[in-house]
């Protein structure tokens, strides 16, 4: 009698990664000069030509490149996609000036005004205060919202937040020569999310090493410390734009209860659900779930919900 057959573990997120960066890299990028603030990197997918353009804001340590690829292929052939390297990410800008979220969301309303938007901006993770601070800021460049895996509300007081805004607010202002290597091993030891903890950059492909040797460390050290002390809270029910948010319902990075307190405090915001961590951004689910997101908030506009 055969033995019975053992279920096949299910693909941590970093090695889903690893396969389709080895599949499919990409869209190549170039850079975008910006009057007064800099160049900005930025990888576009065209689209038809009456379709929206829709804006991916990646991730805290993450890049264009490395936090959309699920994404990139999900909307292929049905929005016009630009996707920059935040500052200090990658090949993001470089500047003497202090990391702050609302220089990154200036930075995008620039590169919309030359591309002549308004868009749809999409936010992963840190790339979701971008995008709710781009709106405040800029509201006539946003014609509607995604916002994923991330949240409206200070993280300092809550768990990984608490310990990454102190880890990285204490590293910069300190002003310690902490390397990449020396940063995801901080981050590693602060989560419990196992797919993070395999968060290392020798497990990455050669070209997604090379996008975070680009890191620059002293940025990204002073983006932990904002990331853990924004707080939108105060002006989230003004958004008047069609939202969505998608609920990485098992992340502990964000708490979900946090993300669905995002989507309440957004008049008529829609929820997504996706089972998964803060890794999920590497699953297949993930550009199915964004490219949803998206339509939801697409068809909203056009019918001025």
């Amino acid at each position: 009698m055969a033995a019975p057959a053992v279920p096949r573990a299910e693909p941590s997120a970093l090695t889903q990664l690893v396969d389709l960066a080895a599949k499919s890299p990409p869209p190549k990028g170039r850079r975008a000069s910006l009057s007064g603030r800099g160049e900005m990197f930025v990888r576009s997918q065209r689209g038809p030509g009456d379709a929206p353009t829709v804006v991916l804001l990646h991730g805290w340590i993450a890049s264009a490149g490395l936090n959309w690829f699920q994404a990139f292929e999900a909307l292929r052939g049905r929005y016009r996609v630009i996707a920059p390297d935040l500052r200090g990410h990658a090949r993001g800008i470089r500047t003497w000036r202090r990391f702050r979220l609302s220089d990154c969301a200036d930075d995008v309303a620039a590169l919309l005004r030359k591309r002549r938007g308004p868009a749809i901006v999409v936010g992963y993770s840190m790339g979701g205060p971008v995008a709710q601070l781009l709106w405040k800021r800029h509201p006539e460049l946003v014609s509607g919202l995604v916002l994923a895996a991330t949240s409206g509300r200070p993280l300092r007081n809550q768990g990984f937040g608490m310990a990454m805004t102190g880890v990285m607010e204490g590293a910069a202002l300190a002003g310690r020569a902490v390397g990449i290597p020396g940063l995801f091993r901080k981050v590693v030891s602060i989560s419990n999310d196992p797919a993070v903890r395999q968060l290392r950059p020798e497990n990455l492909p050669r070209w997604a090493r090379a996008e975070i040797r680009r890191h620059h460390v002293r940025h990204l050290l002073e983006a932990g410390a904002e990331l853990g002390r924004f707080d939108a809270t105060g002006w989230l029910p003004e958004i008047d734009v069609p939202t969505s948010v998608v609920v990485t319902e098992s992340d502990t990075a964000i708490p979900p209860d946090h993300q669905r307190a995002l989507a309440k405090a957004i008049r008529g915001a829609r929820t997504h659900k996706l089972h998964g961590g803060h890794m999920s951004f590497a699953k297949p689910a993930f550009g199915s779930a964004i490219r949803n997101a998206v339509d939801s908030v697409a068809r909203r506009a056009s019918d001025g919900a």
